[in-house]
């Protein structure tokens, strides 16, 4: 069994990390919040700190398995080039769109955001891999890493005369003050920033690395094997690269590039193993239907917080109302946070269902 029909543990792996990137950013009140649900202050990693490379590491898997088949069925590239660009636009303007969304002030519009470095980074891997094999993928990968490495720890930042990594002093926040347009999330710099996408472009290319090994002729055992033994060698040179250059979510260091991609590859080939392998598929089933319209459902429960957290129900807002019942009853204010979130996440299951059942894939 060297082919895989279809990987329904990959499909599933993209829906459970939208779910999980939805919930992580809509607790019932960011007061109170279990530690492992929260973002990393600077330095370090967190399960949260996880969801969006993993999510950018599938679109690169994604990448290789739609377009290898469209290259070995002859498909004339033009085109594809003009659905790339077209695609890359689309969820580009709906990032910002949705940074405007509900008052359309584009005195303070963000340029940066999730969904404009996911455009960059399907744009310029989709490209990469339509004109290269992937040993000049591999090498682009690399050369992304060790040149920001380089950029970053060894050029002094403008202004302090010697070289920084702390928060809004280094060389890619010097970059997105003097250069990055707009909003900045951080006032003078933006965790979706400008230099920090290049390695998030090499996350992207892990991806796709991975996606040539799902789609080589060895067997399917050797495909799993060799697929978690490259992503722990990964995760292991990320995990030494941390002590000169620390794993660091905003500023997307080379070591957080190297340890998220392994520990994704190694998610990806236990999945493989379990799922499509000796088809455990009793528990994929929410994934699937939440990855099959992953960026629409993103988007939908951006649009969706309306109602739970800005309308007004009996003076207070819904969320509001949810933990002073959680407050009054004496229950814990991190589980009514969490619970509240997941009561998000299950409403916005809803749309995602109708939508699955009806076979309307929204392509953003």
């Amino acid at each position: 069994m060297a082919e895989f029909k279809r990987l329904i543990s990959l499909d599933a792996f993209r829906g459970f990390t939208i779910a999980a990137m939805i919930m992580v950013n809509n607790p019932a009140t960011w007061a109170h919040i279990y530690p492992p649900l929260e973002h990393a202050s600077w330095n370090g990693l967190t399960p949260t700190d996880l969801i969006f490379p993993f999510f950018i590491f599938i679109v690169g898997v994604s990448i290789a398995l739609a377009y290898t088949k469209r290259l070995n069925a002859g498909v004339d590239k033009g085109p594809m080039y003009r659905k790339i660009v077209f695609r890359s636009v689309k969820i580009f303007a709906v990032g910002i769109l949705l940074w405007l969304f509900p008052s359309f002030s584009f005195e303070d519009v963000r340029i940066a955001g999730v969904l404009q470095r996911i455009a960059i980074v399907f744009f310029a891997c989709a490209f990469l891999f339509l004109n290269s094999k992937w040993k000049t993928q591999a090498i682009v990968a690399g050369a992304l890493l060790v040149i920001y490495w380089l950029v970053m720890m060894f050029i002094p930042t403008p202004g302090y005369g010697k070289v920084m990594l702390e928060p809004g002093a280094n060389i890619a926040a010097w970059v997105d003050s003097k250069f990055l347009p707009g909003y900045l999330w951080q006032k003078t710099w933006d965790p979706e920033g400008l230099l920090s996408t290049l390695p998030a472009i090499a996350t992207g290319i892990t991806g796709m690395l991975a996606g040539h090994l799902v789609l080589s002729k060895m067997t399917a055992e050797r495909k799993v094997i060799y697929l978690f033994a490259f992503s722990f060698f990964a995760f292991i040179i990320g995990y030494f690269w941390n002590y000169i250059f620390p794993i660091n979510k905003n500023i997307w260091t080379s070591s957080f590039v190297l340890v998220t991609s392994g520990l994704a590859g190694m998610v990806l080939a236990v999945s493989i193993f379990f799922v499509d392998m000796l088809g455990r598929t009793r528990l994929t089933k929410p994934g699937i239907i939440f990855g099959s319209n992953a960026i629409a459902v993103y988007v939908l429960a951006d649009v969706w917080r309306m109602p739970f957290y800005s309308w007004k129900f009996g003076g207070s807002s819904l969320n509001n109302h949810w933990m002073n019942w959680f407050e009054n009853a004496g229950w814990s204010m991190e589980m009514g946070s969490f619970l509240y979130a997941a009561l998000f996440i299950g409403f916005n299951f809803i749309p995602a269902w109708i939508l699955y059942k009806k076979k309307i894939f929204i392509k953003l």
